[in-house]
């Protein structure tokens, strides 16, 4: 697998992402994840706000979420089924406004999937939208899949067998999410400038429809809902 951060100029708020993203990437070929920033399509989007004070932020990181508990150090939230920060809101490298992310991130990436579909003229490649997010109990920030398109999200290993012939029960590989941080590692956070990715040779299962929900797992069955019971976060 070949991971490639693309270095370009500072996208403006409302120029036409898929237009630039063919100006840094005029080609690629079949079987390729390019992964793109959620700072760029929410300026895409035009979903910005001058930042005004605390309390302002306070109250959109409530409105993009359908959860959030404050803490010392920034609001955990669930935004779209998925535990972030702020609900995805950013500061940095935002010239005094506050980005949100696109209304849904994954109807976002199937619209740019299916912009630049005339340009590169392939029939199998996918997009991420990758967002940066923070493990529990880990320090620093690794990237995620807030959106994607193209490809199988999830790879089902459950009936195979291990090694030793024992078949799996539980296991799921979360593919978009592995794509999306070993793509970020390359991108930066800093002054990088890359907020584009190509990711060749993926192992993934391309597809002309993806299911937004394969990635979701249900509250009742997840590892940390009582976690996130006792904190109050979920009901």
């Amino acid at each position: 697998m070949n991971i490639t951060p693309i270095c370009t100029h500072v996208f403006k708020e409302g120029e036409n992402l898929p237009q630039f993203i063919v100006r840094f990437i005029p080609s690629i070929a079949e079987n390729t994840i390019v992964v793109v920033s959620s700072k760029l399509t929410g300026l895409w989007k035009k979903r910005t706000v001058p930042y005004q004070s605390k309390a302002q932020k306070e109250k959109l990181i409530k409105q993009e979420s359908s959860a959030a508990l404050k803490t010392p150090l920034a609001w955990l939230t669930i935004r779209e089924g998925m535990v972030m920060t702020n609900s995805g809101i950013d500061e940095s490298n935002a010239d005094g406004k506050l980005i949100l992310l696109p209304t849904d991130c994954f109807a976002c990436a199937r619209e740019l999937r299916h912009a630049l579909k005339p340009f590169w003229k392939v029939s199998n490649f996918g997009i991420i939208i990758t967002d940066s997010m923070i493990l529990p109990l880990r320090a620093g920030v690794i990237g995620a899949a807030v959106g994607y398109d193209g490809f199988k999200g999830i790879n089902d290993l459950r009936g195979k067998e291990d090694i030793f012939g024992k078949p799996l029960q539980t296991t799921l590989v979360d593919v978009a999410d592995s794509l999306a941080a070993a793509a970020s590692v390359t991108m930066g956070e800093a002054d990088e400038q890359s907020p584009l990715c190509v990711i060749q040779n993926a192992p993934v299962v391309f597809t002309e429809q993806t299911d937004p929900q394969e990635i979701k797992y249900p509250a009742e069955n997840d590892l940390y809902t009582p976690l996130l019971k006792a904190v109050k976060l979920i009901k």
